[in-house]
């Protein structure tokens, strides 16, 4: 469980990583904002070298307290929840997903400009800006995949697209 640990990125795959830039290039990006994590800091600067990056600190991902650093089979179990309570729930000394998406809501709608912005952060952070509350919670997030959000004034997101993968 590494959630707000500061773990380096797995940049091993580097075809993938490749593959993933030449994807990334063809969509204009103009912006990038990233979490400030070592590994959402790592993945975007192999992306993107030289290219200037705004972090912020609201894209970090779920604060697991207690949890930080269990291997996932050490994980209390929290027996039969519904997605609401799972979401409600906070790991002893973290934050709820509920919490998460409180503080990733914001962040997302300031960063929301026109152009194409490019976010390099965290599965929970993915799950949050799709905006669809605890539903959000059955959404598995493959790691180096895009997901695609369109901004639409006066709403929150269009979901154009989740899990999206280079290759």
């Amino acid at each position: 469980m590494a959630g707000r640990r500061d773990v380096d990125a797995d940049l091993s795959d580097s075809a993938a990583l490749d593959a993933l830039r030449e994807m990334l290039t063809g969509e204009g990006v103009d912006r990038i904002v990233i979490s400030p994590a070592r590994r959402c800091v790592q993945t975007a600067q192999a992306l993107w070298p030289g290219r200037a990056m705004a972090q912020d600190a609201r894209l970090w991902e779920q604060d697991f307290g207690n949890w930080e650093g269990l291997p996932f089979a050490d994980l209390p179990d929290l027996g039969d929840l519904s997605r609401a309570e799972l979401a409600a729930h906070r790991p002893p000394g973290g934050e709820s997903f509920d919490d998460l998406c409180a503080r990733v809501s914001p962040a997302l709608r300031e960063i929301a400009v026109p152009g194409v912005t490019a976010i390099i952060a965290h599965a929970g952070v993915v799950r949050a800006a799709l905006g669809l509350g605890p539903s959000a919670l059955g959404f598995e997030i493959t790691p180096l995949s895009v997901t695609i959000l369109r901004a639409v004034p006066g709403h929150d997101w269009s979901i154009a697209c989740v899990n999206r993968v280079a290759g």
